[in-house]
């Protein structure tokens, strides 16, 4: 494919559209071919691009935070729900375990709360439940927490 694109660049202006495209590609090249030679290295970039999906489909939404509060306030859940995910915990069975505990936790040990101070268990002793929500499609997710706590 190398050659061929040096093949085909020589026949074109450089000012071209098609050009600069193959120079771009030939600048790359090592970057390009890299997955050939390293078996752990993915052929494109979808995970990432998935990952970042909900900051770029959010942006515009990010700025009618109503403050520069309630942007901290928001940034504040967002990082507690891409933690709970990174921790292998359903974002909304992280959130709904915390607020049914914040009222009577001390404040003092608010960080007990946080997404790696609890563990993912199934609900009820049952096996995890496939389910289909919007973050997370076709992907298993544990129905309940648990407090890691003292144990």
């Amino acid at each position: 494919m190398q050659a061929w694109l040096k093949t085909t660049l020589a026949k074109l202006s450089r000012k071209s559209d098609v050009a600069s495209a193959i120079l771009y590609a030939l600048g790359r090249w090592n970057a390009l071919i890299l997955y050939c030679d390293d078996g752990r290295v993915e052929v494109d970039n979808n995970a990432a691009e998935r990952a970042l999906r909900a900051v770029a489909l959010g942006r515009k939404n990010y700025l009618f935070a109503g403050s520069d509060a309630g942007g901290e306030r928001a940034a504040a859940i967002y990082s507690l729900i891409g933690s709970a995910k990174l921790h292998g915990i359903d974002p909304e069975a992280y959130l709904t375990s915390v607020m049914r505990r914040i009222a009577d936790h001390p404040i003092n040990r608010i960080e007990e709360l946080l997404p790696w101070k609890l563990t993912p268990v199934p609900s009820a002793g049952l096996p995890a439940q496939q389910t289909q929500s919007p973050s997370h499609e076709n992907s298993v997710h544990n129905l309940a927490i648990v407090d890691t706590i003292g144990k």
